[in-house]
């Protein structure tokens, strides 16, 4: 009789407790539970965390993020999509992304898509016959048929940076960062704006315009159409389109670039007609990449919070029962710097 209590009692200490059970018991998600018990981060102090650890070591909890995954029927791989990786956000947004999934125990695989919906349905085939547990799509274009299929099919996905407006995306909020880059200026005294705003195919460059539009509206600026500007989000696009402005007669006194590599462009027109950035012309750029700041001037940009737009992503990936709004905006900072200049005073102003 001892013998078959003490057999009972050691079949009950060696079974395997869930991260789901885990995560009913705490009442937070297994995402949640994941990022808190995982020992290769440093550990949160705030009470959720103080809760969750509690439960983990009340139920006896021991991490096997292998063994979870065989008996889900997962293999922890998630598939990654982006346009190009030679673009520093692409690349900057796929480490993010890695070292989130690597939080939470997975592992990433990243394909490049350029901007061709048809190459992107390849790659995201592609990666689900290799039995990803699920997608996350930075290369999403406004129309793009792609999200519609993963939801009909009930492929697990999220989107980031971009969004359809339907399916799980986590992305930065674009409006008000074009807003504040936009009103930045007009701050400093510019009346005379241009924006640069990226391919309005994606739903970046669309948030931004339309940020720094309620901007200039704002301030009573009549919006020019010669000083809106689409363009790629590449170097030579904002090269081509500095160009523009600067052989003008009447060249705009600040410009307002809708990603950083776009701000480099003008930066390079600008040098080539012997202009001053942060002195002639006020300049802002949108990201904050690491070379804003180590410029010879440094760059006024719109800092994007990549890693948690990462997190979210993820999360919204792996629990989307248990989200209620399907689309996170996180909120992007103004970093100033020399290349926006100092305060202006308006020609024809008293001194």
């Amino acid at each position: 009789m001892e013998a078959n209590g003490s057999a009972q009692r050691m079949r009950e200490k060696s079974r395997v407790v869930t991260l789901r059970e885990v995560a009913e018991a705490a009442g937070v998600s297994t995402s949640t539970v994941s990022r808190v018990l995982d020992d290769r981060v440093p550990p949160s102090r705030s009470a959720t965390a103080e809760r969750v650890r509690a439960v983990a070591d009340q139920l006896g909890y021991r991490r096997n993020t292998f063994a979870s995954s065989l008996r889900r029927g997962q293999t922890a791989t998630i598939g990654v999509l982006v346009p190009r990786l030679s673009d520093t956000v692409m690349a900057l947004m796929f480490e993010a992304i890695s070292r989130a999934a690597t939080r939470l125990g997975y592992f990433t695989v990243v394909a490049t898509t350029g901007d061709d919906p048809t190459d992107e349905g390849e790659a995201a085939r592609t990666l689900l016959a290799r039995n990803v547990d699920g997608l996350i799509i930075a290369s999403s274009l406004r129309e793009d048929p792609l999200p519609r299929e993963l939801r009909e099919q009930g492929v697990p996905h999220a989107l980031v940076l971009r969004t359809d407006g339907i399916s799980p995306s986590s992305i930065g909020d674009d409006e008000a960062g074009g807003y504040l880059a936009t009103r930045h200026l007009i701050d400093l005294g510019h009346t005379d704006i241009a924006v640069l705003s990226g391919p309005l195919f994606t739903s970046t460059a669309t948030g931004r315009l339309a940020g720094a539009r309620r901007a200039l509206q704002e301030a009573g600026i009549t919006v020019n159409p010669d000083r809106l500007i689409e363009t790629t989000f590449g170097i030579e696009s904002g090269e081509e389109a500095g160009r523009r402005l600067f052989n003008s007669s009447t060249p705009p006194t600040a410009v307002f670039a809708a990603n950083d590599n776009l701000a480099l462009g003008v930066i390079a027109a600008a040098h080539q007609r012997s202009l001053s950035v942060g002195g002639d012309i006020a300049l802002v750029g949108y990201n904050d990449i690491p070379l804003a700041h180590l410029l010879p001037v440094p760059l006024t940009s719109v800092r994007t919070p990549f890693d948690q737009i990462a997190a979210t992503a993820l999360d919204l990936m792996l629990e989307p029962a248990l989200v209620d709004n399907p689309i996170r905006r996180a909120l992007p900072t103004l970093i100033p710097r020399r290349s926006s200049g100092t305060h202006r005073t308006p020609v024809g102003s008293p001194h």
